[in-house]
């Protein structure tokens, strides 16, 4: 959809992870770790969505993420919503922030709330500096294999096992 719905996208995902950052200073992200059975329900249902993205992708007559295609307009909040809501449902995500952060953060240095804010503000500032490069180059990509089919085929057969890897490892995937 271009450019801008992923720019604000983009803004969707990055306040997710800002409340996953905040959640995690507050140490409310260790309900993941109190709540098993949470985490795993969310992490079967979404290895379960990436076989479904790795078939889509390889299936007969099926389309790569890339190829070019006419889809319907988004409202741009719905596109935020989105977003949005990709980041604060992934608790691959918040464990992310309870398993690393920690190992970063000196009580002895201050306030402990005040170094995970810090320290979670820097990742995501990074991680939107990144993903913005993502969103500007999708375009010309996109491009670039239109006009190579044989390209277009192999990145979807390799985004195609790609996921279906990702999605077996997090179906196997145990809480350590």
């Amino acid at each position: 959809q271009g450019r801008r719905a992923g720019i604000v996208s983009l803004a969707g995902t990055s306040l997710g992870l800002a409340f996953h950052v905040f959640a995690a200073a507050l140490g409310l992200s260790a309900i993941f770790l109190s709540i098993p059975v949470l985490y795993d329900a969310l992490r079967l249902a979404g290895a379960g969505y990436l076989l479904w993205l790795a078939w889509d992708a390889v299936r007969p007559g099926g389309r790569g993420a890339f190829a070019p295609r006419e889809l319907p307009r988004d409202a741009p909040g719905r596109l935020f919503r989105m977003g949005l809501l990709t980041s604060v449902l992934n608790p691959k995500v918040a464990m992310f922030y309870l398993a690393l952060f920690p190992q970063f953060i000196d009580a002895a240095r201050g306030s402990v709330f005040l170094q995970g804010l810090v320290l979670g503000s820097l990742q995501i500032t990074i991680g939107v500096a990144s993903d913005l490069g993502f969103v500007l180059a999708a375009g010309a990509v996109t491009g670039w294999l239109a006009r190579r089919p044989i390209w277009s085929a192999v990145q979807r057969w390799v985004l195609g096992v790609v996921l279906a890897g990702i999605a077996v490892r997090l179906a196997f995937d145990s809480r350590k």
